[in-house]
Order: C-alpha cells, then structure tokens, then sequence
C-alpha cells in the first residue's frame, strides 16, 4: 500500500516540477536542483548548473527555480556579490565591512544570492556562515544558448577566487536568468507549467486507455460485457468532462453548503494509498486510469488562489501586475501561513474520516 502510493505520487509530483523546470529553462532562468524527493538529504549528479538526483524521501520531488524569492532586491546584492567572488570563501562579517553595510543586510544580500545561485551558501559542517563562489561547469548547450542571450557563463571550482572585470555587466547576467527579470507572461507560464503538465498527462492517459487499450462496457440489459474502444475525441471529451467534474468539486470545498458533502467525498493521503492498492492489482489499465483521476486533482488543486500554491503565485504575480507593487516578504509569509493553515485543516478531517473507513472497511 505504501508502496503502490510512493509510485503514483512520487511519479505525479515528480511531472508536475518538471514542467516547472521545463519552463524555467526554455525561458533562459536557472534552475539549480531538480529532485525526485522531498527536499533532505540527496546524492546527483551535476549537469551543467543543475545537480539532479535523488532525496532521503523519495516522495514527490521540487525544482529549485532561481530567483522566485519574494520581496525587494536588496540594494547590496552587486557590492555582496563582488567581495565574495574576490575572497573565494568569505564569512557573513567580512563582506559586511567590504561593503559598509550592516551584518544583517549583509545576511540578506547573501541570502538571495545564494537563492539566486550566483553564490554558494553554509554548510552544515561550517562554524560561522561562510559563502562560497559556485561550483560553474557548463554544458556546451548551455553554453551556445548563453552566448545567444549575450550571457556569459563563467567556469570554475566551488570556494575559487575569481576578481570580476565587469562587476556591472557581471551581475546583470546574473540578473537576467532569475525568474523575477522575466516579463509578466513568462512569469506566468513558469508558474501555471506545473499543473498544465498534470492536465496533460491525465488527458493523454485518458485517450490512451479509451482509444488504445479499450475498456470492458457491461449492456445493463443483457448483461453482456463487452471490451470496446471510442475515437480519440471521444476520449478527449471524456478527459475534459472529468477535469469539470472536479473543478466543481474543488469550488464545492469553499460554498457552506457543500463544503462538508465535498470533504466527506474527499480522501487524504491515507485513502490514496488504499485505493493506490486496489488500483495496481487491478491491472495497468486500472492503475493508469487511478493516476491520472489523481493527476487532474492535483493539477486543479494547484490552481486554487491560495499560496502557497501554484495559483496562489499567479495571483499575487497579477496582484503585482495590476498595483506595480511588489508584495513585501512579510505579507507573503501571512498569506502562505493562511493557506498552509487551511489545507492543515482539509488534511486532519479528511484523514480522520479515512482512518475510520480503514478500520471499519467503508471505503466507497
């Protein structure tokens, strides 16, 4: 059981980050991990700048996309940059007096450097916060692709010193591959590829099993069960027929008056395993037919304008868009507190509900 829901889950959450990185990367921004796993412990490879590889947990999995941290830049990141890069390894103390400012803004500057993947942050085995230039190989793809963009790709070793030439020009290249320096529009796409993928996957899942596979149809009259298939459009209009029933499911979860008929219809992580079961022994039809019912849930539920989620992002990016302010990192924190919060609450009742239909076996 735990098994068969680490497989489904993993594989699904594991698609929905790579359309994540998928679209950073076409887009030109850095990506600087891509995990099949909880964010932990890991053991990869590094590609480029990337390191892919796997995590301590092996459920899900997360792409780090540079640059996605919310707030201001801080004023202090080109000053930050340049003493790190000087110095090779600096400590948090020493770049604050290279630049003149305070250890706190010091602090700040490094971390969003760090986020940016312009530096490298502290270790674990580090006794003060010491920053390091980056580990740089980059692939000769990466390297054309810089090339045209007019980015200039440095090489080196993790902790080298490398005295910039062009601080300016070295930081605006920086800049230009994070997720904030990206229009509007690609910011969106970026932020809405996750569940797109998702979407997709279910879709094609569900003309692959009707227009392919077939499926078994029992005549209600003479009870004769016979195995047929149905045209591609068919297929894709069964697809889309099942991503409004949940769409409508989903809203039934925010209208008092079939919130709790949608949560008791609704199922945990607990439920998904035991259906996770019965799916796989039901065949590689049934499976595929469970994951990708469960893709379309986990796509649409992304799009709800709650953060942290994936619609939650779109709303604070057009929020942005609309006032030409950005949100402090203050008031994100709030907003991401009250969706963590919520999605808690859904998590502990509906998990309650299938402890109960574990142990009594009502499961429906």
């Amino acid at each position: 059981m735990i098994l068969a829901a680490t497989i489904v889950l993993g594989f699904l959450v594991f698609i929905h980050e790579g359309g994540h990185f998928v679209a950073a990367r076409a887009f030109g921004v850095r990506v600087t991990e891509f995990m099949l796993g909880l964010p932990g412990p890991c053991i990869g490879v590094q590609r480029g700048e990337t390191k892919f590889g796997v995590t301590a947990i092996p459920l899900g999995g997360y792409a780090r996309v540079c640059g996605m941290e919310p707030g201001e830049m801080s004023p202090h990141l080109r000053s930050a940059m340049s003493s790190v890069y000087e110095r090779g390894t600096a400590i948090m103390e020493d770049v604050a007096a290279d630049c003149g400012i305070t250890d706190d803004e010091a602090y700040e500057a490094l971390e969003e450097l760090v986020e940016w993947g312009t530096i490298a942050g502290p270790k674990k085995t580090d006794e003060y916060n010491v920053y390091r230039t980056p580990e740089r190989k980059p692939t000769r793809m990466q390297e054309k692709r810089a090339a045209r963009r007019g980015i200039v790709l440095q090489h080196g070793v993790e902790g080298e010193p490398r005295p910039l030439d062009d601080t300016q020009e070295f930081f605006m290249n920086e800049y230009r591959q994070q997720y904030r320096s990206l229009p509007f529009w690609k910011r969106t796409v970026i932020l809405l590829a996750g569940p797109g993928i998702n979407l997709l996957f279910a879709i094609l899942a569900f003309v692959l099993i009707y227009s392919v596979l077939g499926f078994d149809y029992q005549n209600t009259q003479t009870g004769e069960i016979t195995h047929v298939t149905v045209p591609p459009l068919r297929a894709l209009e069964a697809g889309f027929m099942y991503i409004g029933m949940v769409v409508q499911a989903v809203v039934g979860l925010f209208n008092p008056q079939t919130a709790a008929e949608t949560v008791a219809n609704s199922t945990s992580v607990v439920g998904i395993a035991v259906m996770s079961k019965s799916a796989f022994e039901a065949g590689f039809t049934n499976s595929l037919m469970f994951t990708s019912m469960l893709s379309v849930s986990l796509g649409i539920m992304n799009l709800l304008p709650i953060p942290p989620l994936d619609g939650g992002r779109f709303v604070v990016e057009v929020y942005q868009r609309i006032r030409r302010k950005v949100i402090s990192i203050r008031a994100m924190n709030y907003l991401s507190f009250a969706g963590v919060a919520l999605f808690t609450l859904f998590f502990i009742v509906m998990m309650n509900q299938d402890i109960q239909r574990f142990i009594f076996g009502n499961w429906s």
